[in-house]
């Protein structure tokens, strides 16, 4: 219950990818919001990736309570998960999409879009929103761990407060997802909004019954980094939709309230800490 709980506030921010008729304006800080929020789960997710990593660094090579092989395995864990996220993306885009740039007229301006090959049905802000919600679900399977493997442990009270926080998360994520509507003229469906929260919201609740059942250190590491380069490739993405709309003031403070609203949900999950 607790993993479905924090799993599926996702859906809070998912309706904002049907809003419509927005001035340029509103839709470059819409995007850019999004692309911030994006910004601070890259940061998270490495650094709790990482942290692990460096522990075991520590352990063998500073208190001599740990053995190299460790640190070893973990690092090449956490690396190749990494590539295999940012590079299988990358190469799908190619052999899939194959987009070329097109200039369209936005308002007064002329910006540059992409047209390329559809995946099967999928526009490409569709795909886009896909791929998003891929690397937000593998982030979210590990916040389900933590969920699991604190109840297991019976510490119920922090398993509230992380319910809590990554709700809190969550509910902006759902926003992130949608980002790439915002720039483009098609309103998703109610059924693949749908699609989207089951992928993106889905895996916190399968992560809480495997935490619960069987800790493992590696596989949280394993999608973190899966995780993260994933996210950085649609960062790379959301940004080079960001810049079509040739409006860098509202660009700007759009990434300044995502990185906001990131780190103002993470104060919440260090309060529980404490």
């Amino acid at each position: 219950m607790l993993g479905a709980i924090a799993g599926f506030t996702i859906f809070l921010g998912l309706p904002a990818g049907r809003l419509r008729s927005l001035p340029i304006e509103a839709s470059a800080l819409l995007a850019a919001t999004a692309t911030g929020i994006l910004l601070f789960l890259l940061w998270d997710v490495l650094s709790a990736g990482i942290e692990p990593v460096e522990a075991a660094l520590t352990a063998a090579s500073v208190e001599h309570t740990g053995d190299w092989s460790t640190f070893v395995g973990y690092a090449a864990l956490f690396t190749g998960c990494f590539a295999v996220g940012l590079l299988s993306l990358v190469y799908f885009d190619q052999i899939v999409s194959g987009r070329k740039p097109r200039i369209r007229s936005v308002g007064a301006a002329s910006a540059v879009e992409y047209e390329g090959a559809e995946l099967g049905r999928l526009t490409y802000a569709q795909t886009l929103s896909l791929l998003i919600a891929t690397g937000i679900g593998l982030h979210n399977f590990s916040e389900g761990l933590a969920i699991g493997q604190s109840a297991a442990s019976g510490e119920i009270s922090l398993a509230l407060m992380l319910v809590i926080g990554f709700g809190l998360h969550n509910a902006t994520e759902g926003f992130g997802i949608v980002g790439p509507f915002t720039a483009e003229d098609e309103r998703p469906s109610w059924a693949f909004l749908a699609l989207l929260g089951l992928i993106g919201g889905g895996p916190t609740f399968l992560g809480t019954l495997i935490g619960q059942t069987w800790v493992s250190e590696a596989l949280s590491i394993a999608f973190l980094a899966l995780a993260a380069g994933s996210i950085l490739y649609v960062i790379v993405e959301l940004l080079g939709v960001c810049r079509t709309f040739h409006r860098k003031t509202y660009v700007a403070w759009g990434l300044f309230i995502g990185l906001f609203l990131g780190f103002a949900t993470d104060f919440v999950l260090v309060a529980a800490g404490a």
